[in-house]
């Protein structure tokens, strides 16, 4: 199933050849074409971002709170 993420991506790829369909410059087959060529770049693109950003936010063990003291070697007169 594609994301919702993916296609407005795309939509926004493909935007600059739907502004020149709007001004009658170019044919909507090819506004499809290169919006269907637009969808798997855009889910490449959005794959590699979540890849990156997957482990953000993310904490395997809880931390355990450490309590500083002060070291006896830095007592220094």
């Amino acid at each position: 199933m594609i994301r919702w993420s993916v296609l407005l991506f795309a939509l926004l790829i493909s935007a600059p050849a739907l502004y020149r369909y709007v001004f009658d410059e170019i044919d909507l087959t090819e506004v499809l074409v290169r919006f269907l060529i637009a969808v798997p770049i855009a889910a490449i693109l959005l794959a590699g971002l979540r890849f990156v950003t997957a482990g953000y936010g993310k904490t395997d063990e809880p931390a355990t709170p450490v309590t500083p003291s002060p070291d006896a070697s830095n007592d220094k007169p």
